[in-house]
């Protein structure tokens, strides 16, 4: 038994720990043996001591039953831009190597007291800022990318060496390795969750996400971080009924056949049981978001990092040094002009989308290209970055290659447990009939 207790969602590992059916200890060796039995093809961790993961759950099968937390033996992956006390945060950067400030990010904090175990760190991009791929590979096909920033933590959910993870998002970090490694991904409405203690790079559009293998999982997480709407979430939604949207957006020439093959499998899919589904658009005036998006990215950026190009611009990447040099020629009256634009954006959106249970729409072009050199394309995500809606990538799609595709399901914004709520259905449909299964 022991041997697959790695392959537990979080909310099966809760259960059977209640029951006194599993110690925390056997859980983390188990999942300790999956990562050394895989990590040379996947490579999801920028640091990891199993001593010290066997340390944490031996003090955790110590506490008394009465005293546990909500989360008691839960392992988390922790994206290496997330401050922990206890290991480095190095932010796949030279300028911080062997960083270790003693300090817990908001969010470990949190899960800290929950009784989580904090398993270890997992890669990213340079201060999950740039499109240069980490060392990690996809668990489905080591020769592509698992995406990116968020690389290591998407790919250690996507290969059973964690249950949960933490992501974060600025443009499609989190939900494209969420669609490319074949697992829910969850980009809850911007500052939902603390952002304190994470390296930041725009502060408008920075925003903690959230990987697992369930949605049960990723509602566990959201009970912990107290993500609640003003109305609580349907206890009893059902697909049948319900009502959706299909929204390609402006980005839509950018889908390949796999994203597009998926979109019209979900519209038949959901029609059979029983929704309805129409087609919309955005209204023309908010065809310019991606280029506002940029807009804003750039112009944070310039603010985000000019710390490290103070003490070390031979050491970061040509495009921060871009940033903080303001190589693009931004002026502040387009930067306020972006700022502005999206703001006036967002309760129009959130008017469109009120009208649906949710408005699905691509998470990626096409499944993960090949090479790891790059992280991919994630024109389809910036969008809901900057309108800081909640956003789940759904799996259960596939592309030509036979690697996993998601869609995403947006709602407005702190609507994010009506999402979930729904999402989950959705996916028992996906998942089901999608025609993509997990090999790994």
């Amino acid at each position: 038994m022991t041997t697959e207790l790695y392959r537990l969602t979080a909310t099966e590992v809760l259960t059977k720990v209640k029951a006194g059916e599993v110690s925390i200890e056997d859980y983390a060796s188990s999942l300790l043996k999956r990562i050394e039995a895989r990590d040379d093809a996947v490579q999801a961790w920028a640091y990891l001591d199993p001593a010290y993961v066997i340390e944490q759950a031996k003090a955790l099968d110590a506490i008394p039953e009465s005293e546990r937390g909500p989360l008691h033996g839960v392992a988390i992956a922790v994206k290496d831009v997330i401050f922990t006390k206890d290991m480095p945060t190095q932010f796949n950067s030279p300028v911080y190597t062997n960083n270790a400030p003693k300090v817990d990010a908001g969010s470990i904090m949190v899960l800290r007291q929950a009784g989580a175990l904090i398993l270890g760190k997992t890669t990213t991009t340079e201060f999950a800022a740039t499109t240069v791929g980490p060392k990690t590979r996809n668990p489905h096909d080591s020769e592509r990318t698992p995406g990116g920033s968020s690389s290591g933590s998407g790919a250690a959910v996507g290969d059973f060496q964690a249950p949960v993870g933490l992501g974060t998002q600025t443009g499609g970090s989190t939900i494209r390795p969420g669609s490319y490694n074949g697992i829910y991904a969850f980009k809850p409405t911007w500052n939902a969750i603390t952002r304190e203690g994470q390296k930041i790079y725009s502060l408008i559009l920075d925003t903690l996400g959230l990987y697992a293998r369930s949605v049960d999982d990723l509602e566990l997480l959201a009970d912990t971080f107290m993500v609640f709407d003003d109305v609580p979430a349907p206890k009893n939604f059902s697909v049948k009924g319900a009502k959706f949207a299909i929204l390609k957006t402006m980005v839509w020439p950018n889908a390949g056949p796999g994203t597009s093959t998926a979109m019209d499998k979900a519209t038949s899919l959901l029609r059979e049981r029983g929704a309805e589904v129409e087609e919309i658009a955005f209204p023309d005036h908010l065809n310019d978001l991606p280029a506002w998006h940029a807009t804003v990215l750039a112009s944070e950026g310039r603010t985000a990092f000019l710390p490290e190009y103070a003490v070390a611009k031979d050491k970061i990447s040509k495009q921060l040094v871009g940033h903080v040099e303001n190589s693009d020629k931004i002026s502040r009256k387009a930067q306020l002009e972006a700022f502005d634009k999206i703001s006036a954006a967002r309760p129009v959106v959130d008017d469109i989308l009120g009208k649906y249970d949710a408005v699905i729409t691509p998470s990626v072009p096409d499944e993960a290209p090949l090479g790891i050199a790059t992280t991919g394309n994630a024109s389809f995500c910036l969008i809901w970055t900057a309108l800081h809606t909640p956003v789940v990538n759904v799996p259960g799609f596939k592309g030509d290659n036979g690697m996993p595709i998601g869609l995403s399901l947006v709602a407005p914004r702190y609507h994010d447990r009506r999402l979930l709520a729904v999402s989950k259905k959705v996916g028992e449909v996906f998942e089901k009939e999608g025609g993509w299964k997990s090999s790994v």
